[in-house]
Formats: structure tokens, C-alpha cells, sequence
């Protein structure tokens, strides 16, 4: 137990600071490029990677670390405790200037993250999670909404996304801003603010690991699209898609993902 407290404050305070970090070039003209074509990076990016590396694994130098910033080293996967981070998740918004991202940190033990912290300092929030603890953003805990009615549902999507004709079951629902970070779309359903949120593309671990945390700690379910409980750190570590929403809502709107998934790839056979 005073392991996991010690965790906690440093996951805490090192979140925290990361985002104060990245503030200090946001809407600042930050430079930027492309690791491949349409996969951004900005120099806020390495700066809170490298600090996070040093403050995180600094403290702790017997555990893992997987970062979408750093080379992956498969030494993690000899690691009962791990490190994941997106030190920037969202960065085409932090580019342009818009709120919708956040510095994403998770620890990981055996596969299941026990500790997330998502810091957005742009919106003013910052979320925290243990597990078997709840989750709290600025020190408010967070419940999901609760809904049970299919009809009216609200998701963190664009408007035009509710209404492609591949989805063989149209969706009544309501769109709700949809920032670039897939963690703070998915922090939207810990907080009440949407219904679900889906995905059906294989997602990074450490787009999600820490958000995931934070929603299933405010009483939300979250699996990848299959149904399938998340296992982190693994040797490819991504997820295949992910549904997060109220627990009665999720069979369901995990349902008509798929069968989206499967008419879009007939479609382009």
C-alpha cells in the first residue's frame, strides 16, 4: 500500500507538470513535422517525453516504459510494472491551437493499468484514476451518465459520422465535440458528458491506457470492439478498436460498431 500511495503522488505531480510544460508552447507557433506522412510531432511532444522518461523512470528505474515518443525497447515486456505514455495525445489539435489534447499517463501491473492521469491544462481539467478507487477530475468525482435508452444516446463524434450510409442500423443519436485526443473523447463518457464513445480501428495502448482506467473507475465498461477485457503491455501494443460506454448501453452500441466495421469492409472489397 505505501508502493501504491508513493505511485500515485508521482503520477500525479509528474502529469501535472508535463502539462505545464507542454503550456509553455501551445498557441506559440510550436514547431512541428511529420514522422510519416499524416502522423504529426511537435517539439512539445520529445520535450514532455524526455521529461516524463526522466521524472517517471527516474523515480522508479526498475519499471518499464512505453511511449509513443520513445523507440519501444522489448525489455518492458519482462516488466511486471510499466510506463505508458502519450506525452501529447492530440497533437494535430496542439498544433492548431485548439484545446483537444492532453498528456495521457498510465502505470500498468501485470497487464491491467492501476494508476491513469490525464492532464489538460488547455481545458482546465485534470483527471485522475487507481483502480478500485474511482476516478476524480479536479477533485469532483466522476460517474458516467447512466443512460439506458439506446435512442438519443450521445457520442463524441462528428455530426456527418452519424449518418454514413455504411451503418446498416442507422444511429439516433446526438454528436458531442469531438477533440483529436481519444482520451479526452473517452474521459467525456467518465464524466457524464456523452454516452459512448466508440472505435473500430486497432488503437495505440497508450492512446487509451490511461483514459480507459478513468472511465471504467466512473462506473463505465470498456473493452476493445470485440468485447474483450484490455490487456496492456503487450509485445504489439495495441488494442483492436475500443467501445466505452454506460454498462447497459455497451453490448449494444459494441453490436452495431461491429456490424459498421464489417458492412465498410465489404464495401471496399
Amino acid at each position: 500500500m505505501p508502493e501504491f500511495a508513493a505511485d500515485l503522488a508521482l503520477i500525479v505531480r509528474a502529469t501535472r507538470a508535463a502539462g505545464e510544460l507542454a503550456m509553455r508552447t501551445f498557441r506559440k507557433s510550436p514547431e512541428h513535422w511529420e514522422k510519416s506522412p499524416g502522423n504529426p510531432v511537435s517539439e512539445a511532444d520529445i520535450a514532455v517525453d524526455a521529461y516524463l522518461k526522466q521524472c517517471l523512470l527516474g523515480s522508479r528505474p526498475g519499471y518499464g516504459w512505453l511511449s509513443e515518443e520513445t523507440a519501444d525497447d522489448p525489455r518492458r515486456l519482462g516488466c511486471s510494472k510499466v510506463w505508458i505514455i502519450d506525452p501529447i495525445d492530440g497533437t494535430r489539435d496542439f498544433i492548431r491551437g485548439r484545446t483537444g489534447w492532453c498528456v495521457s499517463v498510465a502505470l500498468v501491473d501485470d497487464g491491467v493499468a492501476v494508476l491513469g492521469a490525464l492532464a489538460a491544462p488547455a481545458r482546465q481539467e485534470f483527471c485522475v484514476a487507481s483502480r478500485g478507487r474511482g476516478a476524480q477530475c479536479n477533485g469532483v468525482r466522476l460517474t458516467v451518465s447512466g443512460r439506458q435508452q439506446l435512442a438519443g444516446l450521445t457520442m463524441p463524434v462528428d455530426p456527418p459520422s452519424l449518418k454514413s450510409p455504411f451503418w446498416p442500423e442507422p444511429w439516433d443519436a446526438v454528436a458531442h465535440e469531438k477533440p483529436n485526443s481519444l482520451a479526452l473523447r473517452i474521459a467525456h463518457v467518465a464524466a457524464g458528458r456523452c454516452d459512448a464513445f466508440i472505435e473500430g480501428r486497432q488503437i495505440a495502448e497508450w492512446d487509451v491506457a490511461a483514459a480507459a482506467l478513468i472511465c471504467t473507475e466512473a462506473g463505465g465498461s470498456v473493452t476493445d470492439r470485440h468485447g474483450a477485457t484490455l490487456i496492456f503491455n503487450q509485445a504489439t501494443p495495441s488494442v483492436a478498436g475500443l467501445v466505452a460506454a454506460t454498462p447497459v448501453l455497451h453490448g449494444e452500441v459494441a453490436r452495431r460498431l461491429n456490424a459498421g466495421v464489417a458492412a465498410l469492409s465489404a464495401r471496399r472489397r
